[in-house]
C-alpha cells in the first residue's frame, strides 16, 4: 500500500467530492473489468485523470477503495429493496441494474467468482443480514400461504439473484439461444418483464 500524504497544493484546489466520485466511478469500471486481484491503482487513477497518491489519500489505498464501492452498492441495494412494492417488482428492478449500472452488476460477480470465504469478505455480515431479510420476506409469503411451502426461501433467493444477473454473466448464452445483445434496452427492459411474470406466477406478486 503507498503510504497516505497530504495532497499538493495544486490538488488540494479541486472539489474533493468531485475528485472522490471521479475515483469511485474509474474503479467501478476497473474492478468490474479486472476483479480485485487484477485491477491495478495506477490504471484506476488513470482513468479518473487523477495523481496515483489520491487513491491512498481519500480512501487508504485500494482495500479502502474497494470497501467503498461495496458501502455505495449496499445503500443502492437498500434503495431497490425500499422503493419496491412487491418481491415481484424488487426482481424486476435488479434485473434493470444490467441496464442502469452494469459494471455494479460485473462487480458483484467478480465478487463471488474471488470468494474465498468470510474472513476475507468485509461484506460478509451485512450481506448476510440484508439477504436474511428477504429471506423472511418470503417465508412471511409462506406463512400466508401466498408462497409454496415446498420452497426453500433460500435456494429460491438464490436462483432469483442469479436470474437477474444473467444477462451481465451470460451474455454469450442470451446471443447463442436467442440472437440478440444482451446489452440492449429493449432486450433488457424485456427480460426484466419476464422475470417479474415469472415471481409473479411463484406467488410473488403481493
Amino acid at each position: 500500500m503507498s503510504p497516505r500524504r497530504s495532497p499538493q497544493p495544486s490538488e488540494r484546489q479541486r472539489d474533493p467530492e468531485r475528485t472522490r466520485a471521479a475515483i469511485l466511478d474509474a474503479a467501478v469500471a476497473e474492478f468490474a473489468a479486472h476483479g480485485f486481484a487484477g485491477a491495478r491503482i495506477a490504471a484506476i487513477a488513470a482513468r479518473a485523470g487523477v495523481n496515483q497518491q489520491l487513491i491512498s489519500y481519500y480512501f487508504d489505498g485500494k482495500e479502502g477503495l474497494y470497501q467503498a464501492l461495496s458501502e455505495a452498492w449496499r445503500d443502492r441495494d437498500g434503495d431497490l429493496a425500499a422503493t419496491a412494492t412487491t418481491p415481484a417488482e424488487q426482481v424486476r428492478r435488479y434485473a434493470l441494474e444490467a441496464l442502469h449500472n452494469a459494471d455494479a452488476v460485473r462487480l458483484m460477480a467478480w465478487g463471488g467468482l474471488e470468494y474465498s470465504g468470510p474472513a476475507s469478505d468485509a461484506d460478509h455480515r451485512p450481506r448476510a443480514e440484508r439477504l436474511q431479510r428477504s429471506v423472511d420476506e418470503l417465508k412471511a409469503l409462506q406463512a400466508d400461504g401466498k408462497l409454496s411451502a415446498d420452497l426453500d426461501p433460500g435456494c429460491l433467493l438464490i436462483a432469483l439473484m442469479a436470474a437477474a444477473m444473467a444477462p451481465v454473466t451470460l451474455p454469450h448464452v442470451v446471443e447463442g439461444l436467442l440472437g440478440v445483445d444482451a446489452r440492449s434496452p429493449e432486450f433488457l427492459t424485456h427480460y426484466a418483464d419476464q422475470l417479474a411474470l415469472l415471481a409473479n406466477t411463484l406467488g410473488l406478486a403481493d
